[in-house]
């Protein structure tokens, strides 16, 4: 029997969010923005669902005068992001 994939990181884009996430401690959106090459509403609608989730905190500021929107992964988060890459081992390995 496979295991079930998580359907929230089962999105090219939420998971390439996750992906990144996981190597660093915090990312703006424009640097997440930049390394998937998605565009500024889909990125926002999947930062939404993550953050809804509880994978991600997404926390909203200003650096000077300028908007920015930074994002950090959380505990659960990479829980869930090592619970889909060990599903994702058990695909492979049948």
């Amino acid at each position: 029997m496979f295991p079930k994939l998580d359907p929230i990181l089962h999105s090219e884009l939420r998971l390439a969010v996750i992906s990144l996430l996981a190597g660093v401690e915090s990312a703006d959106f424009t640097y997440i923005k930049q390394q998937t090459g998605a565009t500024a509403g889909n990125l926002s609608v999947q930062l939404d669902k993550l953050s809804a989730a509880g994978y991600i905190t997404v926390e909203k500021g200003f650096k000077g005068k300028m908007p920015r929107t930074t994002c950090t992964l959380t505990p659960a988060g990479l829980e869930a992001f090592r619970k889909y890459i060990d599903a994702l081992k058990e695909y492979i390995s049948h």
